[in-house]
């Protein structure tokens, strides 16, 4: 996509602002200036592959798998030497320059193993070529610490321990000088000290013509010369001719590895742009983390859908302060293709529409915004901004033929993929002339089919937004008791300016106000007036429309909770009826079974206590036939039936075969246990106050008395007397 957003654009929209808080997240000096670098991205497939990095790096906060540190340090020093013939790196070098080397190895494994979480951060990394001959190559030579190593070549290894061994040796000589010359009390208290990186004996003054070697200084009393023992010079010139040819070596060595890395100079370069490049994806994303910044819907439809946004600068000094923040939502479309938003000063039109305007610049940016996750962007290919008092003291213009110049500007570059963002519409000149012309302009860019969102005070413009079909009215919510803003946008209606209700909260006298309210036309101030009345009614109408939803929210909740309650209720009611029915079934049941049976017992007749049994049952089958009547069944249906049934038969008898196994069971358990109760009964020995009764009868009665096996008992009316063979235990006397 062509793109013309400008530098005027970022700054009206303090762009710079944001990169200067992501740029604070990133780990490098290097990622620090190229984010101070960014810039909306021209191509579309370029811009989706930065916007998924950067919203994969996001996912990798809330998962498992972390994505790994790619702190490094610096090498552009270091490469530009390697593009210099015959030049040659330190050992230093070669030590950060194997970091990087490790760093993106390890970053690209990484992305290979868990490709399928971050699919567009790993083709980023698979255009990496890691070749291992670097690090290789680099670690024959160089250690962990930074140093050439002894295996480094033969006469490196050799010249290192004639060192050690030279040094050995001035151990040992000084060593015997100073034992000697302490002997003789020619030494000081401190006996050494160390002059130009070699030791020194510590010479009272008075002795040093009689301690042969070469004077090095003196104390700042002067009562101390350091003196190097003669002994100790000649082994020690040795050794500073074997630490130069060690340094020459060492040149020579690293030379060679120059050599050897030099023709990977490009990769080298890639490496560190890579790492830069994931330094800057990092600190976006740290940055969408604290703003709470997402990746909306991405849509190919030419419209936006903003919900619950915020400005991120405005949003962070806020949270700083602990003020709550208003998110803005609007929408943007073919039907809704101009907003003109109008209302007070000091009530958030200005910051609203910056708003919108910093959110499309950053996520033209590839750095997540942040809004509700159902919010929905398009990419435009211009975004054309006139914010703030412009005047160019350099050109000599007036604010007034500077805004002229701007929209030069934008009727030049305005088309279908334009988005255009103009505050205070119009301002600057004649309101009459410059609203006349101001609506123009407008139309004009209507005609264009741009987008855009602007700011306004001229009546005229609010009036032109009403009549043409795609453009809406919009204003910035004010309470009119308190004159207070709310900073809430309001889609569908123009707002007044409360130009006069402004100036009386602020101090201005009633005879001022009403003196001024003369000077103007009686049609403004009664479209002003009619503005402002629909306005409060609106927020009346408004407040009394929020009011109604929370009651019926309220009341669907708690209609909600009476239906769960009612279920219940129902359930347990077709419970407790069926319990009901089964219960009147049994005792229907029990009545019948009992009414047969007393006259059976009455008359002794088993003839006709069987038939009327079967004539009742008769009946029953006759009613539940007709509760349950079946449909008549073909002959291959009666077969299958009559095999189901003989399986539902067959089945019975082996449960019933089961059952009076484990009834046989339970009657043995049974009658040992009757034993053992009868066994106690007969066993136990009846005592006063033990409630007892007849083994027929049903009366319980209290022992009296008991005199030879009589017991006399109690039955409160009367009292009888009986055998204790013949009576039962209900309760044993309490004790």
């Amino acid at each position: 996509m062509s793109n013309t957003i400008t530098d005027k654009t970022l700054k009206d929209l303090e762009f710079d602002a944001v990169l200067d808080r992501v740029s604070q997240y990133s780990q490098t000096d290097l990622g620090k200036k190229a984010v101070l670098k960014i810039v909306p991205i021209q191509n579309k497939e370029l811009l989706l592959d930065q916007i998924y990095q950067t919203n994969e790096y996001l996912s990798s906060f809330i998962n498992e798998n972390r994505i790994p540190n790619h702190h490094f340090e610096e090498i552009t020093k270091e490469i530009h030497l390697l593009g210099i013939e015959d030049s040659y790196l330190e050992a230093n070098a070669f030590q950060k320059i194997t970091a990087i080397s490790q760093t993106v190895r390890e970053i690209l494994l990484f992305f290979k193993k868990f490709k399928e979480y971050y699919p567009t951060l790993f083709n980023a990394s698979d255009q990496i070529e890691y070749l291992k001959i670097i690090d290789d190559s680099i670690n024959k030579v160089i250690n962990r610490f930074g140093e050439v190593t002894d295996n480094a070549s033969s006469e490196l290894k050799a010249i290192r321990k004639e060192i050690n061994t030279l040094r050995g040796q001035i151990g040992a000589s000084f060593t015997k000088a100073l034992n000697h010359y302490a002997a003789h009390d020619f030494l000081d208290d401190i006996r050494e000290s160390v002059v130009d990186n070699q030791r020194v004996l510590a010479v009272l003054s008075m002795y040093r013509k009689k301690v042969k070697g070469s004077l090095l200084g003196n104390s700042k009393t002067g009562s101390i010369v350091y003196i190097a023992p003669e002994a100790t010079l000649k082994i020690n010139q040795k050794l500073q001719d074997l630490i130069y040819e060690e340094q020459q070596e060492i040149i020579r060595i690293l030379k060679i590895l120059t050599h050897e890395i030099r023709p990977y100079i490009n990769l080298l370069i890639q490496y560190q742009e890579y790492l830069t490049h994931l330094d800057v994806v990092a600190a976006k994303t740290k940055y969408a983390q604290q703003i709470n910044g997402l990746l909306p819907k991405i849509s190919k439809e030419k419209k936006i859908v903003l919900r619950d946004a915020y400005h991120p600068i405005l949003l962070e000094n806020n949270l700083k302060k602990g003020i709550k923040t208003i998110p803005q939502t609007l929408e943007l479309n073919q039907q809704q293709q101009i907003i003109v938003i109008s209302g007070p000063n000091a009530g958030g039109k200005s910051i609203t529409l910056k708003t919108i305007g910093l959110l499309q610049v950053m996520i033209q940016s590839a750095i997540l915004i942040p809004v509700h996750e159902r919010s929905e962007v398009h990419f435009f290919d211009t975004i054309l901004t006139d914010i703030g008092d412009n005047q160019s003291i350099e050109n000599q213009l007036s604010t007034y033929s500077y805004r002229l110049k701007n929209m030069r500007n934008f009727l030049r570059k305005c088309n279908k993929n334009t988005l255009f963002l103009i505050d205070e519409f119009g301002t600057g000149s004649d309101p009459e002339l410059g609203g006349a012309l101001a609506e123009i302009f407008l139309e004009e860019f209507y005609s264009k089919n741009a987008f855009g969102i602007i700011t306004t005070h001229y009546s005229n413009l609010k009036v032109l937004a009403n009549e043409l079909e795609n453009v809406t009215n919009a204003n910035m919510q004010f309470d009119e008791r308190t004159l207070e803003p709310l900073f809430k946008l309001f889609i569908g209606q123009a707002g007044s300016s409360f130009t006069f209700e402004v100036a009386q909260k602020n101090g201005i006298p009633f005879n001022i106000i009403n003196r001024a309210k003369k000077k103007v036309e009686r049609g403004k101030i009664r479209l002003d007036k009619t503005i402002s009345k629909l306005q409060k009614e609106r927020n009346k109408l408004q407040r009394t429309s929020e009011g109604l939803e929370k009651e019926q929210n309220k009341a669907k909740q708690q209609t909600s909770n009476l239906s769960e309650k009612e279920l219940k209720i129902q359930e347990k009611l077709e419970r407790f009826q069926e319990l009901y029915d089964n219960n009147q079934k049994m005792l229907y049941i029990g009545r019948k079974i009992n009414e047969m049976s007393n006259l059976y017992f009455q008359t002794n007749n088993k003839k006709k206590l069987l038939a009327d049994f079967m004539k009742w049952t008769l009946i029953e089958k006759n009613k539940y036939a007709k509760l349950h009547k079946t449909e008549k069944k073909t002959k291959s249906q009666k077969k299958q039936q009559k095999i189901d049934t003989a399986k539902v038969e067959k089945k019975i008898e082996e449960v019933k075969k089961e059952v009076l196994i484990e009834v046989k069971k339970i009657r043995t358990q049974k009658n040992v246990i009757k034993k053992q109760v009868s066994k106690a009964k007969t066993d136990y020995l009846f005592k006063v106050n033990d409630r007892v009764r007849l083994p027929e009868g049903k009366t319980v009665g209290t022992i009296d008395k008991i005199e030879k096996n009589i017991a006399t008992i109690n039955y409160g009316l009367f009292t009888a007397k009986t055998n204790t063979n013949k009576i039962e235990l209900v309760e044993s006397a309490k004790k």
